[in-house]
Parts: structure tokens; sequence; C-alpha cells
């Protein structure tokens, strides 16, 4: 049995903690400063609450970090400073660079563990994916906890950042295209068409971040879809919609301005003009 001390648990933190203590380890959640809500739902997921983060620690082989992204950070600081000597999993929807922050400045634990939640909170039939880097001895200590779990555990390498930048990959696409989509109907909706865009949107290719072999032919059209989504912004305005996202598509898609009608390029090279572009 590994005691683990889980920080701080709000749904998904909870439904981990749940995953945590089927699996016959100890959970451990720490009250003091936290809502109502958070330690009625550690406590609702098995967890044994402890006031006092120093005694929580003292007990634990490991803490996984469960906590809105703008709290990684503070979390790390308050467990470094009480000398935690075990494994520090942080699985915070972070950028890369933080994370090696946490590992490298903050230094929370003996060893830092990378790590990206995919999916919803498992359980209740879900399988959920948690993508882990970083030392070996460490990855397979967080990795135990979740042993025939509906937490499927996915190894992304040795270097700290790597599941973080899988994570935020994914994140930039599946958050962005979500916003789109609602100012998509926003705007459809001010005209009276959202019947009509509904009814489109059924009948479209929708696996788009899977197939990226389909960016060459963005990139040789992006000479034309640049000023169309110049003209989707001023549409926008018109409504009294935000603009930015449609204005900041303009301007990526004009990176690839030189690729105008090159529907022969490679993903390599398509994609590395957006680096080349930026870096100049």
């Amino acid at each position: 049995m590994i005691t683990v001390t889980v920080l701080h648990p709000g749904t998904m933190g909870a439904a981990i903690t749940a995953e945590i203590v089927a699996g016959g380890h100890e959970a451990l959640s720490v009250t003091k400063g936290r809502s109502e809500n958070t330690w009625v739902r550690g406590r609702e997921a098995g967890a044994t609450a402890y006031d006092s983060l120093a005694e929580a620690l003292s007990r634990s082989a490991v803490v996984l970090s469960v906590c809105p992204p703008q709290a990684a950070e503070d979390v790390a600081a308050a467990v470094a400073a009480h000398g935690f000597a075990g494994v520090y999993a942080d699985v915070n929807a972070i950028s890369p660079q933080r994370v090696r922050r946490i590992a490298d400045e903050t230094r929370p634990g003996s060893a830092v563990v990378d790590g990206a939640v995919f999916g919803q909170p498992p359980g209740q039939g879900r399988a959920t994916r948690l993508y882990l880097a970083g030392a070996d001895s460490a990855v397979e200590l967080v990795a135990s906890l979740f042993t025939d779990s509906a937490l499927h555990v996915c190894r992304v390498g040795d270097t700290v950042g790597s599941a973080s930048a899988l994570k935020m990959a994914f994140s930039s696409y599946q958050k962005a295209a979500r916003t789109l989509a609602g100012i998509a109907h926003a705007l459809a909706d001010a005209h009276g068409v959202g019947d009509q865009l509904t009814a489109e949107a059924e009948v479209m290719i929708s696996a788009i971040l899977s197939d990226p072999e389909y960016l060459p032919s963005v990139a040789a059209r992006a000479w034309r879809w640049a000023p169309e989504m110049e003209e989707v912004a001023a549409s926008l305005r018109a409504s009294d919609l935000p603009t930015d996202m449609a204005e900041a598509t303009a301007r990526v898609l004009a990176l690839w301005g030189q690729d105008k009608d090159q529907y022969d390029l490679t993903v390599v090279h398509v994609l590395s003009q957006l680096r080349s572009e930026m870096s100049r």
C-alpha cells in the first residue's frame, strides 16, 4: 500500500483519488485553508482528511498535485517548504516551462513526475488517460497507483515537460475549437441562420487534429484564407462579438503566405514554417 497526499481535489482530483483508494492505496487530503466543497469531495472519494499539510506529507510517499493551473507553483512551493522527500507528481494543465521550473527551482520532492490527464474524470465506465514523464523509478511508483484502474497510464519518456507539452498541444486545439464553435454559433444566431450552420456542421469531416497530412493544403490556401478570416472578423465586429480569434487566425495563416498553391509540401515543412516565421 502506498500513501498519497492529493492536493487539492476538485472534480478530477476526487475521481483520481477514488481510483487510488479502489486500488488498495491510502489517499490523504488536507483541509486547512480549503473550502468545504474540497474536503467533502475528498472524503466522499475515500481520502483521510488531515488539517496539517506537514502531517499529511510526513506519512506520504507520493504527492499528487491536481489543482487549477494558476495554483500549480504555489502548491509545489508549499510542499517544498516542508522538505518533502518523496515523489511529487504534477498532473496540472501547465506549460512545459512551468513544470520544469517546479522541478528545477521549487524542488517539491526527491523527484518530480510530469503528468497530464486526458478525458473526463475516471470512473462510471469512463476510461481516462494519464501520461507520465520523468525518471523511471518515480514514474513507475506513480503508475503503480493506477494498476487495473479506470485511469490508463501512458509513458512519454524521461524528460520532464514532455507530458505537459502533449497536454498544451492538445488543449490548444480542443479548447480553442470549442470557443470558436461558440463564436460561430453566436454569429449565426445574430443573423438567424443557426439551424443552417448546425446542418452544415453535421456533414463536415471532423477528424482534423488526428490527420496532420492535410496541413500542406491549408498552407497552400492560406493566402486566400487569411483575407477570409479578416472578413469574418469584420462580420463579428458588426454583430458586437469578439474578433480576437478570427484576427489571430488571419495572422497565423499569413505566416504561410509564401506557400501559395504549393500543395506538394511536406507536413514537416509547413510546421517548420510557423516556427521559422515567428523567430524572424
